[in-house]
């Protein structure tokens, strides 16, 4: 999926006119980084694309849906969510163009070990979601905690928040973020 999304960024960009460097200074990540990305030989970070896809702008829903949905849906079956993150960490969000929406709402499966990257993400909005199995820690300002099945978290994202899988195995949780940023 690397070479799918550096392929995908380079059309996005290209098709807007945009040069990396350009890029590059518009979401404040590496030349280099964008190159590699476009490449296929660096796999970004969830926080790391949120961050390039900022400077375009466009969400990480945009960005990973198939085409933008024509009538707004009522219902989706499983095999329809828009997954939305790579890696170790899985995003299945309920929609693919999330434009017309107040909110997000997200399955969200993290392998042992995974997380969303290095840097902290802020956005404008609020979070919450439940854990349904396994462990997460999350991390949002000067707080932590890590959470088991049936815990919860709620906060405002403009608080630089992260979260990671420090357990043994997958974590299962479901999310919602208003507005959807992603």
């Amino acid at each position: 999926m690397d070479y799918e999304i550096g392929r995908r960024l380079k059309s996005i960009r290209t098709s807007l006119n945009l040069s990396q460097r350009q890029l590059a200074r518009q979401s404040g990540v590496a030349n280099a980084t964008i190159s590699q990305v476009e490449a296929g030989k660096l796999n970004p970070t969830v926080s790391m694309l949120k961050k390039v896809l900022d400077g375009i702008p466009i969400s990480l829903g945009e960005f990973f849906g198939n085409e933008f949905e024509v009538r707004d849906r009522v219902f989706f079956r499983a095999e329809e969510l828009t997954e939305i993150a790579d890696g170790g960490v899985s995003f299945r969000q309920v929609g693919a163009n999330l434009s017309n929406r107040a909110i997000q709402f997200i399955q969200e499966c993290y392998q042992p070990g995974s997380g969303t990257g290095k840097h902290a993400i802020s956005h404008e909005g609020e979070e919450c979601g439940i854990i349904l199995s396994g462990r997460l820690e999350v991390t949002v300002g000067d707080e932590m905690a890590i959470l088991g099945r049936g815990d919860a978290y709620y906060f405002k994202s403009k608080q630089p928040h992260q979260f990671r899988n420090t357990g043994s195995e997958p974590c299962e949780l479901i999310s919602a973020c208003t507005p959807p940023t992603f």
